[in-house]
């Protein structure tokens, strides 16, 4: 638990599945919109769009809170191995079935980027984690989509829920980077938070 002089934890992020994420952890923190654009340069690639919009997003909170330590985080999605082809959010049922039949029997990476900012010193890492999808009949998708409304996920499904059952195998070292925020890599950046010799800046 943090305390008056280990200062406030902000998540820069008003996402419902991030803020459940950390949550997990148990440390009392703040959800702060970032007031941030999400621009980078054409041709940048995909880890270090990750890392640039954590970055973007935990200064821009940062900036407005100091003495705060602030976590930001991103995410990009790709077709396995192609830069070019990236996944976004469908936004609503045609454009996730389209989305999901694209998917079938094929691999995406999901890269993300997670920045912890305090006292003006910074830290970023950018977590890799690959799905690889079920051959899939329309019906298997269109049941999904109407059972978990998925409409605000790049890939257009949540692991956490039934889209579990599209996938045929999960590679990487953090499932939790999956849902957008890798815990592996905070619980280890924020233990000092649980330290009674904590001193305020981070190691």
């Amino acid at each position: 638990m943090t305390d008056a002089r280990h200062g406030r934890l902000i998540l820069a992020s008003t996402s419902p599945y991030r803020r459940e994420l950390l949550s997990r952890l148990r440390l009392p923190f703040e959800a702060i919109a970032p007031d941030y654009r999400e621009e980078a340069p054409e041709g940048l690639p995909p880890a270090e769009e990750a890392r640039r919009h954590a970055l973007g997003k935990a200064r821009a909170v940062a900036a407005r809170h100091p003495g705060a330590w602030v976590i930001g985080s991103d995410q990009v999605a790709q077709m396995a191995g192609r830069e070019s082809e990236r996944l976004g959010k469908p936004g609503g049922f045609e454009a996730a079935r389209d989305q999901l039949r694209r998917l079938s029997g094929r691999a995406v990476d999901f890269l993300t980027g997670v920045a912890l900012l305090q006292e003006g010193r910074e830290r970023s890492h950018v977590e890799v984690f690959r799905v690889v999808f079920r051959e899939l009949s329309d019906a298997d998708i269109e049941t999904y989509l109407n059972a978990d409304r998925p409409w605000d996920c790049a890939g257009s499904f949540k692991s956490e829920g039934l889209g579990i059952c599209l996938l045929d195998r999960m590679e990487g070292r953090d499932p939790t980077a999956l849902v957008g925020l890798p815990l592996i890599t905070l619980c280890d950046w924020l233990a000092p938070l649980s330290r009674p010799d904590f001193g305020g800046n981070l190691a």
